[in-house]
């Protein structure tokens, strides 16, 4: 049985390296990219993928978005599996809901044990809709943090600060800073992804592998080498964080410049 598929990522580079790979699979047969997340939803009524490779982060209308907008218009929903170049977004739901995701670059070991799950959920014909509808609603319903609050390890003492006081947190050999307007110190989580899972992905912001910031606390946008960008933060210190080249995109759109 082959398994139409779709691709959809905003990097050609990213869409070819993936479709190069998936000519190694006899039983998937690509019949479309797309480069947007409007393509994507026009795409998926047009061709009715039974698979559909979604980068998560794309400019306008993300992958989460194009989940939403297939659901909103009752379109056939295909299985989705999401590609991202960060270990984030609440993979671990992907999984709870039988989905899958490709950590970017995508290794060919990696993508058959997604096509193998997509095969297996294909053959016991599970409702891919269903299971969507799920995660959707995880996502949506998914609070800031248990408490509306987040621990910091500082001078000893543990303090308990609301997330929308973090300015940024960063993380370095393996040690997670917190960086808020009123203390500093160290955060329990293990990860950046851990804490990122746990505040709102609207407001936290990870402009880097090594820093996650609250865009609600940029104080400045400074102009950088090379058309990049640093962020001067609001904390005691205004601290300046230089944006990644790949999400320089996605801080002109956020900010119109």
């Amino acid at each position: 049985m082959r398994i139409s598929a779709l691709i959809v990522d905003d990097e050609q580079p990213a869409r070819d390296e993936l479709a190069f790979l998936l000519r190694e699979f006899p039983d998937v047969a690509l019949v479309g990219q797309g480069k947007n997340g409007i393509e994507a939803v026009s795409l998926i009524r047009e061709l009715s993928p039974q698979l559909v490779f979604l980068d998560v982060e794309m400019p306008g209308l993300d992958g989460f978005g194009v989940i939403k907008r297939v659901l909103e218009k009752k379109l056939t929903v295909p299985f989705f599996v999401f590609s991202t170049a960060y270990d984030q977004y609440a993979v671990r739901a992907f999984e709870v809901n039988a989905l899958d995701y490709l950590l970017k670059p995508i290794e060919k070991g990696r993508l058959q044990r997604a096509l193998d799950r997509v095969h297996r959920l294909i053959a016991e014909s599970q409702s891919a809709s269903q299971k969507l509808d799920r995660l959707v609603q995880m996502m949506a319903e998914r609070p800031a943090s248990t408490s509306g609050k987040i621990v910091v390890k500082t001078n000893g003492r543990l303090v308990l600060v609301d997330a929308s006081h973090i300015v940024y947190a960063s993380i370095q050999d393996g040690v997670i800073n917190i960086v808020t307007t009123e203390v500093e110190g160290q955060s329990n989580f293990r990860t950046l992804e851990e804490l990122q899972g746990a505040l709102d992905s609207r407001i936290f912001w990870r402009v880097r592998r090594s820093h996650l910031i609250n865009i609600n606390r940029i104080k400045e946008v400074v102009p950088w080498f090379k058309s990049s960008y640093q962020l001067k933060m609001e904390d005691r210190k205004q601290t300046e964080i230089p944006v990644s080249r790949n999400q320089t995109r996605k801080l002109r759109e956020l900010l119109n410049l």
